[in-house]
């Protein structure tokens, strides 16, 4: 998690971080912002800051359930846990089909290492399958490419309803360092709606852990 220091900023003064910044997630208007659904975390801001009024925390509750939440200074909860009609669908099991809409494998690979002993996300009545027509939602990785766009659709549309959708990773969250490009939708939103976004480039497996459990409202949030 970035935090930011906006009475150290020394703001136009300055910008150094936000001219550094590859995805252009850091911008300054009346004060510094910092969209963490950009952010690649490349840690370019923090060591070009003269001021530190950027730094990278140990924290690795990131994810939040709407796309204006994940830009810092943020107040308010990040995290509301599913309802209580859906908490009783998918409480105590929820099955997910992960698609990656052009992902260069990075978020893949943390996401499929939660399936390892090491984190055993089952005990947690948390499964990928995989077919859509036996899961209850989908984990989109990837700026979702206009090659994949039909087939996220069509794969979105095999989930039986009510079903979720979460985005893993700044690809699949903002388009990453391919926002904008013609080629890509720059992000899962613009096609379906998402409940859940999970920033990162990619995402530590604790973050998300972390928001799944939240979202089920196994754990509360932070």
């Amino acid at each position: 998690m970035p935090e930011i220091d906006g009475a150290a900023c020394s703001g136009e003064k300055c910008l150094k971080c936000a001219e550094a910044c590859p995805t252009g997630a850091l911008k300054y208007g009346n004060s510094l912002t910092l969209d963490t659904g950009l952010c690649i975390f490349c840690g370019k801001c923090e060591e070009l800051c003269p001021e530190k009024a950027v730094k990278f925390t140990g924290n690795w509750r990131l994810a939040a359930n709407s796309r204006q939440a994940l830009v810092l200074p943020r107040e308010g909860e990040k995290i509301r846990a599913l309802d209580n009609k859906m908490l009783s669908l998918f409480g105590r099991s929820l099955k997910l089909r992960q698609v990656s809409a052009g992902g260069c494998g990075a978020c893949e690979a943390d996401t499929n290492v939660l399936s390892t002993v090491v984190f055993d996300l089952g005990r947690f009545g948390v499964q990928f399958v995989a077919s859509p027509r036996h899961a209850g939602g989908l984990l989109v990785t990837g700026p979702v490419t206009l090659n994949m766009a039909s087939a996220l659709k069509d794969t979105y549309a095999a989930v039986a309803e009510p079903k979720i959708v979460i985005a893993a990773g700044a690809c699949a969250i903002s388009g990453g360092i391919y926002s904008g490009s013609k080629e890509t939708l720059s992000g899962a939103d613009k096609i379906l709606p998402v409940d859940l976004y999970i920033p990162g480039c990619p995402p530590h497996p604790c973050t998300i852990l972390d928001g799944l459990l939240t979202l089920l409202g196994k754990i509360k949030a932070g």
